[in-house]
């Protein structure tokens, strides 16, 4: 058990060239990393992330899941020097990766800006998604989607980047663009929920960067979903609260969804 331990912390999440590989998904080359065996969990990161955020996680879900650990478009290991970003587009990314390693369908985890791909993929490419889990997301980009103090750091920042146009090198460029996803967007109607027909479990912390009536609403909006409010944790619940984290998750993955 120590001997496995050591090695799942040794594990370079993102950058294990023994088992990583490249697909060919819609004009890009995106980079997977796939841990365990069992039903596929697909798992997304957050914005200006890679894979290896969820590195903590990882060895628990892989032990009965097949974990397909991902770098999104821009992101990683990832590259794509496009000009343009959209949740929109990357959830079709991920729904074209899915049928080129033939998996019909797979749960699906997402933090952050991969809670929000998470949710878009769900609504666009149904037949995918079995069950999603999505903490810390929002659905408009505007001071009630994301908690005032967070919002005016990324106008500061907006405004910084002004300043520095117009960009010359390709990181600054990127950066720019994975920037600007979040300023923008997502903008998606609470009705759009909708077409969610999976199941679902909407997660996020009492002082997370979301306000928690957002998250409510979220839950609310979704036919078949749990709420979870993770009591004293910001918007890392995963890492915040692992143990409570995987346990719960893992439990709404597996048990029978039970509408209230």
């Amino acid at each position: 058990m120590a001997t496995a331990f050591s090695q799942n912390k040794r594990i370079p999440y993102g950058h294990n060239d023994s088992i990583g590989k490249f697909y060919d998904v819609r004009g890009i080359k995106m980079y997977t990393e796939v841990y365990g065996a069992g039903k596929p969990l697909l798992m997304i990161h957050g914005n200006g992330q890679s894979m290896n955020a969820f590195g903590g996680i990882i060895p628990y879900f892989a032990k009965k899941y097949q974990v397909i650990a991902v770098d999104s478009r821009a992101h990683g290991r990832t590259k794509d020097d496009r000009d343009s970003l959209s949740f929109e587009m990357m959830a079709d990314d991920f729904d074209v990766l899915l049928t080129a390693m033939h998996i019909d369908s797979c749960y699906v985890l997402g933090w952050s800006d991969g809670g929000i791909n998470a949710i878009v993929l769900a609504m666009r490419h149904p037949d995918k998604v079995i069950k999603l889990a999505s903490t810390g997301a929002n659905l408009w980009p505007d001071s009630t989607g994301i908690i005032p103090s967070y919002w005016k750091g990324e106008l500061k920042d907006y405004n910084n980047w002004q300043k520095k146009m117009p960009l010359t090198t390709a990181p600054d460029k990127n950066t720019y663009k994975i920037f600007m996803l979040d300023w923008l967007q997502p903008n998606i109607p609470l009705k759009a929920l909708e077409a969610i027909k999976c199941p679902a479990l909407i997660i996020g912390g009492d002082h997370d960067l979301i306000p928690v009536p957002h998250t409510v609403q979220i839950a609310q909006a979704i036919k078949s979903s749990y709420l979870w409010i993770v009591p004293n944790s910001g918007h890392a619940t995963l890492n915040e609260h692992r143990d409570e984290f995987d346990k719960i998750v893992d439990d709404f993955f597996e048990k029978p969804f039970k509408q209230h």
